[in-house]
């Protein structure tokens, strides 16, 4: 297949040849009769050959339709030649009926027939799943005849196995339905004869020109524009959306239908070429239509022959599989698959250009008396001057240009106009905004190094109005990646995983955009502590300048932190930042994810956590900056990925550090925090003794106390009180947390080395989704672990339900009744496709300078469920023991940290024993083409290992605890 990005669009190709005729219509009304012929007096036998006759024609011309287009992938072509397949293919069935099944020598007046394509297959296009939208049309009502005839015709489609919408309408009734039904006034907008009473048809035209278009257009436009919106909303409101649906997304062909169906409503132009003499489009812009709606019809083409049906959504595995057909390759910092999405996304940002320039001037128009003025003819409307700006005016409440050359006497006006529109909180007149598309080639290295063009737009960043909504208008005008070309680097690219939903512009512009919603006091209580530091911060620009530069170097050969800070190391002084603001910015930039991945892979009880994490930071004027623009970058990553539980990671670590850089941290503190948290637990147990309180703290070791904080330590404390009292060695407790969006199952249970595993593979076989884990062991023996899940259901009720199910699992799991390994197996391996979709290589890693008592295991590969029983269960075998866990996901990526220990509770520093253990954690993710694990071997060869390291062990240091 020729690859689509090397071909100039609408992707010619000098040696494409395709047939003209789509279907032989002589040959197939030969046939026909000659198998009536056959069967002169049986009509099941007729109908039944002829039937087959039908579809071995459709099947034939649709695999050759296939073939060429698989050739020479031209989408509008192919969509085109399906259509008048169809029509061909009607036609003929239609003539088969009436002249053999349904003969009528002398029709009556009411005995006419008109068959009307409709819809997206009355344009003249079909794609290869659509539906075939059919209108029969009767002159008055219905008769024998006609009702038998139409009968007959979809019988035979259906017998064909074609998806058919139809109705069937008189003249009248089709008036009368789309006065009253929008959806079918558009349908019928798009009305198309194909075979019948022509007569019948233009009765229909006229009489829907006549009683429906005229003099309704104001109400056609303003339906379309909410219907659109509306769509858009369901469908995903941005066209950055990483699995963007073709049809019905922002961007998508529907905007381009949308469009195509105001302008032919209201000027009444019958082909898209008309729109320039329409005055809707530039010739240029109407370049730019058509090669854009080619080029999603070829996506739109090649998406419904991959999967066989009607499939809109451009999915992560469709992804790969269309950027391979289309002949993409990898270049330098983008695979194959990353550069085709970059193309979609830029193309649908021209369906966003297009779209909003015609529909904005059109909605103007239709809202207005003055409605069918051709928009040149604005600058006879009374406008006013923008208060010290001669550049620009104010018209219909909408910044715009005072004078076509405005931007070619002053490129600076180029920024200007946006600065002007976030001082005024005016949205930009469409015909400015056409002007400044137009008017990109202004914006070379001198305005690009300009001291005003970059004073202007350091005031747009770190406005204290709606940054984000301006920053999009420029990235949408093409301002901000020819303003700044390194920006432009990123604009539409997406990152092929599961966890960013946003390609990285839009990304970008999104974390400036919840920095200055922060900035305004919206998220007090969501974000108590990013709201506290907010108004004290001395310096907002360096902060706005990270927030918008921290994932510019996305897409290069290096690490894109290390390359963002040198990015920022260029930038920030032609912005006019200082030495000392540069330095920041760019520290920021290259650490934007360490605080993310310390709170959320790290124990943050453990000291040297926090000693390693303050050693990166070094003050507290950085420490506050990294946790503004930490949560502000999840938070723009996508719905549903920053939530409570992660809030109060960052908390925490921002917290025991802020005590690191003040100097109040030391081994003396530390008892002095335990015996602080002992007596806090001790004023809360009114009811509890003095000796039964002291025999109770001393059951738990020093960390316990630091980390647990004071609501759980009391319900630990009732727990444990209550489960000696009814001498039970097995307890479970739920506890739902909506501001974190977890809900806790706490455990206790006798300590024993699997312990963990058994809960993880409780968890996976009941649908639970961990989050972490909160691992103690009492000095008596007893295991009290606490492991957060994901909620299931927004109602604290339905939620407890469902926790209780799954806390009843992991107590009969704990007691041997569940054979967890045939559970978790039926309900675990990778989901279908997800393997070759995102071949991510697994990891491991082995660090001992991490923590002063553990060793730290890093495991990073494919999720999928019970991975996290898998793991635990390797290291069971392995006879290591987990001091804690803590888990992340980001997207398909799982990372899982735990820290650990040898039987005797050493750290593991013998090289052969932690290659023992890499390999065979690593072992724990291979799969087959399926996603299946490949049965127990991993598990099978740890027994082996562990019970060799266990005798060594015997040898070396006596029998083990």
């Amino acid at each position: 297949m020729t690859p689509l990005d090397t071909i100039d669009p609408p992707y010619r190709h000098p040696a494409a040849r395709v047939r003209d005729i789509v279907l032989d219509r002589a040959a197939l009304d030969a046939d026909i009769a000659v198998l009536r012929k056959a069967h002169p007096h049986d009509n099941t036998a007729f109908r039944k050959a002829a039937t087959e006759r039908f579809k071995q024609a459709l099947e034939e011309e649709r695999a050759r339709i296939r073939a060429d287009f698989e050739a020479y992938p031209r989408g509008l072509l192919c969509a085109a030649r399906l259509a008048t397949l169809e029509d061909d293919l009607i036609r003929a069935i239609h003539d088969y009926v009436v002249r053999y099944i349904y003969p009528n020598q002398n029709p009556s007046s009411g005995e006419r027939l008109s068959i009307v394509a409709v819809g997206g297959y009355g344009r003249g296009t079909l794609a290869p799943g659509s539906d075939i939208d059919l209108l029969f049309l009767l002159p008055y009502k219905q008769t024998p005849w006609c009702e038998s005839v139409v009968e007959t015709i979809l019988y035979v489609l259906w017998d064909l196995r074609q998806k058919v919408g139809h109705a069937t309408r008189s003249v009248s009734e089709c008036i009368r339905q789309a006065k009253g039904d929008m959806t079918v006034r558009t349908a019928m907008l798009e009305a198309r004869f194909i075979d019948g009473d022509r007569v019948l048809f233009d009765d229909l035209r006229e009489a829907f020109d006549r009683d429906v278009v005229r003099g309704s257009a104001r109400e056609f436009v303003a339906a379309k524009l909410a219907e659109r919106e509306s769509r858009v909303n369901r469908a995903g409101a941005s066209r950055y959306l990483v699995e963007p649906n073709v049809k019905e997304g922002k961007g998508g062909l529907r905007d381009l239908n949308t469009l195509f169906w105001i302008a032919k409503y209201v000027y009444r132009v019958r082909d898209v070429s008309e729109l320039v003499a329409a005055g809707l489009f530039t010739p240029q812009e109407l370049r730019l239509f058509k090669r854009c709606d080619e080029f999603l019809w070829c996506v739109r083409c090649l998406l419904h022959f991959i999967t066989g049906r009607a499939e809109e959504r451009l999915t992560f595995d469709r992804q790969r599989q269309v950027a391979n057909e289309l002949g993409y390759a990898s270049r330098t910092g983008l695979s194959a698959v990353e550069r085709f999405m970059k193309h979609y996304f830029l193309i649908a940002k021209d369906v966003g250009d297009l779209t909003a320039i015609v529909c904005s001037a059109m909605e103007e128009r239709e809202a207005k008396p003055r409605a069918m003025l051709d928009r040149f003819m604005g600058r006879l409307r009374r406008r006013k001057h923008v208060e010290g700006m001669t550049a620009f005016a104010i018209e219909t409440n909408r910044i715009t240009v005072a004078r076509p050359d405005v931007f070619d006497t002053d490129p600076v006006n180029l920024i200007r106009l946006f600065w002007a529109a976030d001082q005024t909180g005016l949205a930009i007149h469409p015909d400015a905004t056409r002007l400044v598309t137009l008017s990109l080639k202004n914006i070379n290295a001198r305005i690009r190094e300009d001291h005003e063009a970059n004073r202007l737009f350091l005031d747009i960043l770190t406005s204290r109005h709606t940054p984000e909504i301006v920053l999009r208008r420029m990235n949408e005008a093409g301002v901000l990646g020819r303003f700044i070309p390194d920006f432009g680097r990123v604009v539409a690219m997406m990152q092929f995983n599961m966890y960013h939903h946003y390609t990285v512009d839009e990304h970008l512009i999104r974390t400036v955009g919840v920095l200055a919603a922060i900035g305004a006091g919206r998220f007090k209580e969501e974000l108590p502590v990013s709201a506290e530091i907010m108004p004290n911060i001395p310096n907002r620009r360096v902060l706005y300048v990270a927030a918008f530069l921290h994932d510019i170097a996305k897409g290069r050969k290096e690490d894109h932190s290390l390359a963002g800070a040198e990015v920022a190391r260029k930038l920030c002084p032609r912005f006019g930042m200082s030495t000392a603001e540069t330095e920041t910015v760019a520290w920021l930039v290259e650490y934007h994810l360490v605080m993310s991945t310390t709170a959320q892979s790290r124990d943050l009880s453990d000291p040297r956590t926090i000693e390693t994490f303050a050693h990166i930071v070094q003050s507290l004027e950085r420490l506050r900056l990294l946790l503004l623009l930490t949560v502000c970058d999840i938070r723009a990553v996508g719905p549903g990925v920053w939530n409570g539980w992660k809030g109060q990671l960052l908390r925490t670590l921002y917290w025991e550090t802020e005590i690191v850089l003040t100097g109040g941290y030391s081994a003396v503190d530390r008892k002095g925090r335990v015996a602080y948290a002992q007596d806090q637990l001790r004023k809360s147990l009114p009811g509890w003794s003095d000796y039964e309180f002291d025999q109770y703290a001393q059951r738990h070791y020093p960390a316990y106390w630091l980390k647990v904080d004071l609501p759980r330590k009391i319900q630990h404390a009732n727990l444990l009180r209550l489960a000696a009292v009814e001498m039970k060695s097995l307890v479970t407790e739920v506890a739902t947390d909506e501001f974190r969006s977890v809900t806790e199952l706490t455990v206790i249970a006798p300590d024993h080395p699997r312990l963990l595993s058994v809960i993880f593979g409780a968890c996976a076989a009941a649908g639970a989704n961990i989050v972490d884990a909160q691992i103690f062991t009492t000095n008596d023996g007893l295991a009290l672990d606490t492991i957060f899940i994901s909620r299931g259901f927004e109602r604290d009720d339905d939620e407890r339900r469902r926790a209780d199910r799954i806390a009843t699992h992991i107590e009969k799991a704990l007691r041997g009744e569940i054979q967890l390994g045939s559970v978790v197996a039926a309900k675990g391996g990778v989901p279908k496709g997800r393997a070759k979709t995102f071949p991510l290589a697994p990891e491991v890693m082995i660090d001992n300078g991490l923590s002063n008592r553990y060793t730290l295991l890093e495991v990073s590969g494919l999720d999928r469920p019970g991975l996290l029983y898998d793991l635990t269960n390797v290291m069971w075998r392995l006879n290591l023991n987990i001091g804690s866990a803590h888990v992340a996901t980001f997207g398909e990526k799982a990372v899982d940290v735990f820290y650990v220990t040898d039987l005797t509770g050493a750290k593991v520093t013998n090289a052969t024993r932690q290659a023992a253990i890499k390999r065979h954690l690593l072992e724990v993710f291979a799969v087959d083409e399926d996603g299946k694990k490949k049965g127990d071997e991993a598990n099978a060869a740890a027994s082996r290992a562990s019970r060799r390291s266990h005798s060594r062990r015997e040898g070396e240091h006596g029998a083990s605890k």
